[in-house]
């Protein structure tokens, strides 16, 4: 899932911007839309305002589907978990608001927001669509353990798994009780390289007997302290073929794939080759 993030002042056309991307793609594309709101809506039950919108965190997120179903309210969800959610069920979500999340960017105006900015423009309603779409198509999709989870189902060859293996390495805050916390880590890759060889890791591992599909997947720039940070899964027809198969996954995503990695503790920042 592609996920882009439109920030700006009020009056530059966010909203019009958001409603301009959906009508691109939502023809060829399932796509949601994710609001940040001061204060918790009212759902219109009319469907004329913002009926099938749930919300999400402390500074409200309104988040809208394209099938219509969710219509509820609250102030208990963050932004990732509703991310999270719309993972495995859409190809593009667009974000309005949220300018100090690590989502990339299209800035409208002289609105400040955090890297990654992947697009500036004057205002929502003149915003080059081809070029916003063209910079969001060389970012790193929005992946979750469940959306890659749908995706080995989807195996022709599922009618012969029997099991389904998954790994999920997380950022772990520290080594002892006594080691200064990790506030986060940063990692960065050869984007070519790694990509080829995380392809030849899948196809080789895919081509043993009795496995069927596999999913690897690392994160690129900041990964807070206690988030996810990389994903193996595999469809196998028995469980000893899938538990050899995301063991050999992540030893060699981590052994061959070219991933550096900035730690930052509560005491220093230094960078180390991902292992």
């Amino acid at each position: 899932m592609q996920v882009l993030g439109i920030v700006g002042p009020s009056g530059n056309g966010t909203t019009t911007l958001v409603e301009r991307l959906v009508a691109r793609c939502a023809d060829s594309a399932r796509v949601a839309t994710v609001t940040q709101c001061d204060r918790a809506p009212a759902v219109d039950t009319d469907r004329t305002d913002i009926a099938r919108h749930r919300t999400a965190g402390a500074a409200t997120t309104v988040a809208t589907t394209d099938d219509g179903e969710w219509v509820a309210s609250g102030e208990s969800r963050t932004l990732d978990e509703t991310l999270t959610e719309l993972a495995p069920a859409f190809d593009y979500v667009f974000v309005d608001g949220y300018p100090d999340s690590s989502l990339p960017k299209v800035v409208l105006g002289d609105r400040p927001a955090t890297d990654p900015v992947v697009h500036r423009a004057d205002d929502g309603e003149t915003a080059d669509l081809d070029a916003i779409l063209d910079a969001l198509a060389a970012q790193d999709p929005y992946v979750t353990l469940e959306s890659l989870v749908r995706e080995v189902k989807r195996s022709p060859d599922e009618d012969r798994a029997g099991a389904i293996a998954t790994f999920t390495g997380r950022v772990r805050a520290r080594d002892g009780v006594d080691d200064a916390p990790t506030e986060h880590l940063e990692f960065e890759r050869y984007d070519a390289v790694a990509d080829e060889t995380m392809a030849a890791i899948r196809e080789d591992i895919e081509g043993r007997e009795g496995v069927f599909a596999v999913r690897l997947h690392h994160k690129t720039g900041v990964v807070q302290a206690g988030e996810d940070i990389v994903f193996v899964v595999v469809l196998a027809g028995h469980r000893e073929e899938a538990f050899r198969a995301v063991e050999d996954g992540i030893d060699r995503l981590k052994a061959e794939v070219p991933l550096f990695k900035k730690e930052v503790t509560v005491e220093e920042a230094f960078w180390a080759h991902d292992r």
